[in-house]
């Protein structure tokens, strides 16, 4: 997290060599764990990955991070703009509370993609997160605002307690998504494990606002943009809860 355009802006090489990355009773700097090269401190690279790389790109407003590996928890969480990319997989919680910006995870992700810390109330508020793999359990989880784009499966209880905003699944959901959820629109392009009771099938449709979230989506994911321009069957739910969100499925 200390390693962002925002927080590297004016500093020079020696500056960042010093800067503290210690967590525990051991002494870490940049320089005793990297070797830094370069001059462009808008323009981050960490060549090679780990997941204990917890909070890569924490809060970061402009410039671009690449990872050439995998990360750990919280990976951009708190983005607000700018351009975050893992060449590998992330830990839970990754892109937690981002409100902007351009979040692309090129491997798989692990629980609650989008979703909030404990004892808040609000996930993902804005920007594109893009996931090339699959995501784990409650993915989307309180999602406020913002489009999300997993290109494989997801988990359990996807886009559970939803508030508003747009998620995509390429694969299959497990079991229950849109669990509780308020708002919003849910894509499944493989379908669930089990849906719940308390969605009503309203019909198959080619909806306007489907043809423009797929014009936000198509720079992103040619195939997952694809799939909202099909005719779509809408179920209005989650009735147990506000019951204004929609979960939309691909017809055969």
């Amino acid at each position: 997290s200390a390693l962002t355009p925002d927080a590297l802006a004016g500093k020079t090489r020696a500056e960042i060599e010093r800067i503290d990355l210690s967590r525990g009773r051991r002494a870490a700097r940049v320089g005793d764990m990297f070797a830094v090269a370069g001059d462009d401190t808008a323009r981050i690279v960490i060549a090679g990955g780990s997941p204990r790389f917890d909070r890569v790109g924490l809060g970061m407003s402009f410039g671009a991070i690449m990872v050439e590996g995998e990360a750990g928890v919280e990976a951009g969480r708190l983005m607000r703009g700018g351009a975050l990319t893992l060449r590998g997989d992330a830990g839970p919680f990754a892109g937690s509370r981002m409100s902007g910006g351009v979040f692309v995870i090129e491997g798989n992700a692990g629980e609650r993609l989008a979703g909030p810390l404990a004892g808040e109330t609000e996930g993902m508020n804005g920007g594109v997160l893009h996931v090339l793999g699959s995501a784990g359990a409650r993915c989307g989880d309180r999602l406020r605002r913002g489009l999300v784009l997993v290109e494989g499966d997801v988990g359990d209880y996807a886009a559970s307690r939803m508030i508003a905003g747009t998620m995509a699944v390429g694969g299959r959901a497990g079991d229950l998504p849109g669990y509780l959820m308020d708002r919003g629109a849910l894509l499944l392009g493989g379908g669930a494990a089990r849906l719940s009771p308390t969605f009503g099938d309203c019909g198959v449709f080619r909806l306007v606002a489907m043809r423009l979230i797929a014009d936000a989506a198509a720079p992103h994911s040619a195939r997952l943009a694809a799939l909202f321009r099909d005719p779509l069957r809408r179920l209005a739910g989650d009735l147990a809860a506000l019951g204004k969100g929609e979960l939309l499925l691909p017809e055969p």
